[in-house]
């Protein structure tokens, strides 16, 4: 057994190392043209940041082996500095992807062009790239890729040692860590603490780059396509720039008129309910058609009871509306206890294979569920928005033509009986609907943000089918184990989000005041980075996106990297001893002062109001 904590590099041959970049705008110089897109013109650009982890790491192993490394990116004329920045740091080769062809490309599009290129100048022993971009968050690009080259894939590589053509890896995957075995060639993606970054930030120092390192590919250097819009399943409909106010109001006088200030603002805005979650308002739909209707798939991961809930009751919805029916499947659902019929399922199909349905891995389930899509043709596939879900549906994607959107936070039928998926990007500053003109329609969905259904007790209970998978993946998995609960952040309705002037000695404390009030604990990255909190509970560009009814900001300066991930919080009450700290710009209530004071005298008053 491995040890993947200790990273080795120890090839026996010299390898061939690609490294896929993006190129992504500087969230705070944002803004939107009056056609509702975003304007690029003018907007400082850079590489995205868990990018920058797979140009360090490649580059380290191509050094190791004796090899070399390319890096190569898809983008407009600009995307070339990326290219230069990977070179100054010490790849061997760019290539620049470009062509006006190339515009409106969606991720099933990009992965088609990515490998495309990666056959042209291949082949390569390993390709590296970042677990997701910053600006789209989808990560369906790197397992669309995987399955289009017929390779393996690993996402969230936290952990890498090499031995001779042999990966062992360790994967950060939401609450989760699973240690796994792979042999080379394989795709592989990037967490944000893998190894320090590629980052040389310097406009002047990217010009003295030697050109003729970098390649610039044309369309048709490709082939014939189609490529771009027009090779792209999706389509991006109407966007919104979220604008989000805040009170700004900042709390004089005595600590206790403070805190009467505080409260009665509070009360005001509703944010004093009680912090359990409210009951229920939807139920579980009956089916408006017979088994005959067009099926809504429900993609339904081990382990994640809630967010299958969600999508079930959702899915229910959606089949009422087009007269359809839903169909959940995934591993371990033979158990006749576990009926999912009065959440919204017409039929359960368990996914089988090897010796146990434990042995299966994402592939394999892909592999399964991509035959099943073939033949029945559903309506729609939904999966949650969790490591394991993009993959699966990304692979499912990227093997159907499929168009799939990733994410979403709603789901609805235009008048057409087509999907409209609700798509977040930039940490919730924008919302678009995304359009699939596939026949089979996909979307990830964020867990937490459907409504959670009661279970319909009239509904009938769902009908039993299994489904083999081939079980012919080349990842093995060693073990899966979780350090935390990702769900809990993710439906908590007050959340106490933590910096690092939370001394770690006061967390008792903090605790104390955490449970008199039902709130969940979420953290900056500093505080992960320290191993004071678990990576499961980071928000902000790189963590988890929020919304809770009320959110404390304790500890912390309140810089953008962190508070854009909480965006769409109700009300946000800020708690720092600086008076000109950033964290003021973005608060609703703000107390200058020690948080331990403030929330001494805060907490039993909310207490004491959420009880009443």
């Amino acid at each position: 057994m491995f040890d993947p904590p200790d990273d080795v590099i120890a090839p026996e041959r010299p390898l061939r190392v690609a490294v896929l970049v993006k190129q992504i705008p500087v969230f705070e110089d944002m803004v939107l043209g009056p056609d509702g897109r975003m304007v690029r013109d003018g907007i400082e650009m850079h590489m995205n940041d868990y990018c920058r982890r797979a140009v360090a790491k490649g580059t380290e192993v191509a050094r190791a082996s004796g090899g070399t490394v390319t890096v190569l990116t898809l983008g407009p004329p600009s995307a070339e500095n990326v290219c230069r920045e990977a070179l100054l740091f010490g790849v061997d080769a760019g290539v620049h992807i470009c062509d006006p062809e190339f515009a409106g490309s969606d991720t099933w599009a990009t992965a088609k062009a990515l490998a495309a290129a990666l056959e042209r100048f291949g082949p390569f022993d390993l390709v590296m790239m970042g677990r997701n971009s910053v600006d789209s968050d989808t990560g369906q690009v790197p397992p669309q890729l995987a399955e289009l080259m017929g390779l393996p894939f690993a996402t969230g590589v936290r952990h890498f040692s090499l031995h001779g053509d042999r990966l062992e890896l360790r994967l950060e995957h939401d609450d989760e860590w699973v240690d796994v075995e792979v042999q080379l060639p394989a795709v592989v993606s990037c967490a944000e603490r893998l190894c320090d970054p590629c980052k040389i930030k310097d406009p002047e120092a990217w010009a003295t780059v030697d050109s003729s390192h970098i390649q610039t590919v044309s369309a048709a250097n490709l082939g014939p396509g189609p490529w771009g819009q027009e090779a792209s399943p999706t389509t991006v409909g109407p966007v919104q720039m979220i604008d989000v106010e805040r009170g700004r109001q900042m709390m004089g006088g005595t600590l206790e008129e403070q805190i009467e200030q505080a409260v009665a603002i509070l009360a005001k805005k509703g944010a004093l309910a009680s912090s359990s979650m409210p009951e229920p308002a939807m139920v579980a739909r009956r089916s408006g058609a017979g088994s005959d209707g067009p099926a809504i798939a429900v993609l339904v991961e081990p382990g994640r009871d809630r967010v299958t809930k969600e999508l079930l009751g959702t899915a229910s919805e959606l089949a009422a509306e087009i007269g359809g029916q839903v169909a959940a499947l995934g591993p371990g659902l033979d158990d006749a206890d576990e009926d999912l019929g009065p959440w919204g399922a017409d039929e359960q199909i368990d996914i089988s294979g090897g010796d146990s349905s434990a042995s299966l891995v994402e592939e394999d389930l892909a592999s399964a569920m991509s035959a099943w899509a073939a033949e029945t043709q559903p309506w729609a596939v939904l999966a949650p928005g969790t490591a394991w879900g993009r993959e699966v549906a990304s692979r499912m994607a990227a093997t159907l033509g499929a168009g799939l959107t990733g994410d979403a936070v709603g789901l609805k039928v235009d008048d057409h009986g087509k999907l409209i998926a609700l798509k977040p990007a930039f940490g919730g500053w924008l919302v678009a609907e995304i359009l699939c003109a596939s026949p089979i329609q996909m979307a990830t969905v964020r867990p937490g943000v459907l409504p959670f259904p009661r279970p319909n007790p009239d509904r009938p209970q769902a009908r039993q089918s299994s489904l083999e998978s081939p079980g012919q993946s080349r990842l093995e998995i060693i073990r899966r184990y979780r350090d935390d609960d990702s769900d809990e952040l993710a439906n908590a309705s007050v959340v106490i989000g933590v910096g690092q002037g939370v001394d770690p000695s006061d967390y008792p404390n903090l605790e104390k005041h955490q449970a008199a009030i039902g709130a969940a604990l979420c953290a900056t990255r500093k505080v992960t980075d320290y191993g004071w909190m678990p990576r499961a509970r980071q928000v902000g560009i790189t963590g988890h996106s929020i919304s809770p009814r009320l959110y404390f900001a304790i500890g912390m300066s309140g810089k953008f990297n962190h508070t854009v991930g909480v965006r769409n919080a109700g009300t946000v009450v800020g708690i720092n001893p600086d008076p000109d700290a950033p964290l003021w710009e973005i608060v609703d209530i703000g107390f200058v002062g020690d948080w331990a004071e403030v929330f001494d005298a805060l907490i039993p008053r909310l207490a004491e109001a959420q009880a009443g």
